[in-house]
């Protein structure tokens, strides 16, 4: 079964990992967008240390609830819920354990480059035996493309004593966007391009108010970045 993971906050600004949950195979109804509230009954996720991390609980559905926030020119409504409990470093994240701490969004004091490194393009063979398997023994699945790239921010972050850091961006939406670059310009090279004029040259423009999501990996007890919060800097 393919399996994702979701990140998002609570109404009182908490953050929460929704894991497993899969999504691809969820009637249409279930299926959620950035920031869009939905109703979920869920219970600790009891193979999982961290504090955030919880599972939909057997047997139920997920409830989406209303049009995603608007974003506006500062995105206001996004803001009150991402930001309501303030934002941390990533210098000061890396001393606490993710059994106390796996979640944050941080602010860059200054990003400096977006790193592309070559990848297998191909899935390692046990996880292709894996898929097998479960086209054999479950429902049709939908094929899973690999982006044969990686995309590494290198930043510093609010910290003064900060030597700077180089993190990878493990975002959905990364992928999703080389993928519809290449297909659309036909082009490796280019969707690179794509890929590095959207996430540094607008993401991170000066005239954004950037911020990174951040989380840990659970086997290697490392952070990663989720996504990037970039409203227009508020007048």
């Amino acid at each position: 079964m393919e399996l994702v993971c979701t990140g998002g906050v609570l109404e009182d600004g908490r953050f929460i990992r929704l894991y497993p949950i899969d999504y691809r195979y969820k009637p249409y109804a279930e299926w959620y967008r950035k920031y869009q509230w939905i109703e979920i009954e869920i219970e600790k996720n009891a193979k999982d240390p961290r504090p955030e991390s919880f599972r939909q609980t057997h047997g139920t559905r997920i409830t989406v609830l209303g049009q995603p926030l608007p974003a506006g020119g500062s995105w206001a409504e996004r803001r009150r819920y991402v930001l309501a409990r303030g934002v941390s470093t990533m210098c000061d994240l890396q001393t606490d354990s993710q059994k106390v701490r796996s979640l944050g969004i941080i602010k860059p004091r200054k990003v400096r480059d977006l790193v592309v490194e070559n990848v297998a393009g191909e899935w390692p063979e046990k996880w292709k035996t894996l898929f097998q398997q479960q086209d054999l023994f479950g429902p049709d699945r939908k094929p899973l493309e690999k982006v044969p790239y990686k995309f590494s921010y290198v930043y510093d972050c609010e910290s003064p004593t900060c030597r700077g850091h180089k993190m990878m961006i493990e975002d959905w939406e990364v992928g999703q966007l080389y993928r519809a670059m290449r297909d659309k310009y036909e082009s490796e090279s280019i969707a690179v391009d794509k890929v590095k004029q959207k996430l540094l040259d607008q993401m991170c423009a000066p005239d954004r108010d950037t911020y990174f999501y951040t989380g840990t990996v659970l086997k290697h007890d490392t952070w990663i970045l989720l996504g990037v919060f970039w409203p227009k800097h508020i007048k």
